[in-house]
């Protein structure tokens, strides 16, 4: 009775032993998967959000240009239209980079309504209508604002669900370190158990 009373205690500690392993190993698991979707969104951040916002700068600095070209009165159409030209073509070159970043929906429809401004400034310069080109132009530097804007809010929800990942990596961490207290506790009161027992202490000498 004895002994089977020592197998049951010994199956339940290793039965709770096993319990805080699994945890902290499914613990682990979750940290991994957490750290690897920060630095997914750490690389969408610098990727899709702060290269993009390089990219808008730069197509609002040739826009302005553009437009202020188009409403210059002591200039000939000629020169005008050159640079004009010139001008869309650095324009024409920054599409394609922006177009292979990743895109919202959203995103996609202001980027297509910038691209159909782009056309229309393309086609007015043929015609040399300077004032429609000055408008497709404030046209398109609006349309750039609304990118933008959500350039800003995108980058902000990306960081604030890294930080999130973050926190919760962080509190199983803490967890982790918990239990590890916890399992290091219970071999260290065994260990001393099995000491105990192993070491017997002499009886006194007897008076008789």
């Amino acid at each position: 009775m004895k002994d089977q009373k020592k197998y049951s205690n010994k199956a339940k500690a290793a039965f709770i032993l096993l319990i805080v392993m699994l945890i902290i190993l499914l613990g682990n698991f979750n940290t991994l998967r957490n750290s690897k979707n920060v630095n997914d969104n750490i690389n969408a951040i610098y990727k899709d959000r702060l290269v993009v916002a390089h990219y808008i700068f730069q197509y609002s600095k040739e826009l302005h240009f553009i437009k202020a070209e188009a409403e210059k009165l002591n200039l000939s159409d000629n020169i005008k239209k050159d640079e004009i030209i010139h001008t869309l073509d650095i324009i024409h070159n920054i599409d394609d980079l922006y177009a292979k970043t990743v895109l919202t929906n959203k995103e996609k429809q202001y980027f297509d309504a910038f691209l159909s401004s782009c056309k229309e400034i393309n086609k007015q310069v043929e015609s040399k209508n300077w004032d429609k080109i000055a408008n497709s132009s404030a046209e398109a530097l609006k349309t750039l604002e609304a990118l933008s804007q959500i350039q800003i809010k995108e980058g902000k929800a990306k960081l604030e669900a890294a930080n999130a990942m973050y926190n919760k990596n962080n509190v199983l961490g803490q967890l982790q370190i918990a239990l590890l207290i916890i399992l290091g506790g219970i071999t260290f009161y065994l260990l001393i158990k099995k000491i105990k027992k192993t070491i017997k202490i002499p009886e006194p000498p007897s008076m008789n």
